[in-house]
């Protein structure tokens, strides 16, 4: 099943904690939690890690916002973007030295707030791939079309939906279909558009999981319910199927 970009907020004013929440669960991100202190914030991404976290310079307790960053890179790799009412040089230095993805200055807009997080997001992924396109793990991994719209790496999806990004777990994917210069992801009862044509998706899809079944198909070989002479069924829909591929199907199937 798809799944949001994760957002912890550590924000002590609860008034604009609660108003920034808002605004990102409209922008349709999830939420991890709202934290009014460092020391909590580290404790609850041992739980629950976030891809990335929204932080106060200013907050009060043991540990100011930059400190709390400094303890949350010692363990996680998790980006962070600054929330600050105080530009002054000797806080921009500190914070710099923690290396952030952003700065998002008080008072601001939602604006402002969306495009910092969807610009964090569109690094994060064009981090994820290097020169030889392998990913930290070492699992190959794609930036489609050569821009930040849409990502495959080894284990999701990662596309542009209504204004937001959102990842899909590659072993939920039911089906995917051509639609001309586009492909149509089925997701467990969603669908999503690739700015991608079906043969790029194909080549870039893990081979062990996917196959394409037909000009217009590729369907994810553990989501068959049934098969049939002329076609697959997935998720009640009859997916057909061209006579030279059904050898190679069923030889798929029985290596699974």
């Amino acid at each position: 099943m798809e799944n949001a970009i994760k957002i912890l907020i550590v924000e002590d004013e609860m008034i604009i904690a609660a108003n920034i929440s808002l605004q990102l669960s409209e922008l349709g991100y999830e939420i991890t939690g709202i934290l009014p202190r460092g020391e909590e914030a580290i404790a609850h991404i041992q739980i629950d890690k976030p891809d990335i976290v929204l932080l106060d310079i200013s907050l009060k307790g043991e540990m100011d916002g930059i400190e709390t960053a400094q303890e949350i890179q010692k363990y996680h790799k998790i980006p962070i973007i600054y929330l600050t009412a105080n530009s002054d040089e000797f806080h921009f230095n500190r914070a710099k030295e923690t290396h952030p993805y952003a700065f998002i200055s008080k008072p601001f807009k939602k604006l402002d707030l969306q495009r910092a997080i969807e610009l964090t997001v569109n690094r994060i992924l064009l981090e994820n791939v290097s020169e030889n396109g392998k990913t930290e793990n070492g699992n190959s991994a794609v930036v489609t079309n050569g821009n930040a719209t849409d990502f495959i790496l080894n284990d999701r999806i990662f596309v542009r939906h209504n204004e937001k990004m959102l990842k899909i777990d590659i072993k939920d994917i039911y089906y995917i279909e051509a639609e001309r210069n586009y492909c149509r992801i089925f997701s467990q009862g969603r669908e999503y558009l690739l700015v991608m044509t079906l043969k790029d998706i194909d080549e870039k899809l893990p081979q062990n999981h996917f196959l394409r079944i037909h000009r217009s198909y590729i369907i994810n070989l553990s989501q068959i319910d049934e098969v049939a002479g002329t076609h697959v069924v997935i998720s009640k829909k009859a997916i057909p199927m061209s006579k030279t591929m059904r050898t190679e199907l069923l030889k798929r199937l029985q290596t699974i």
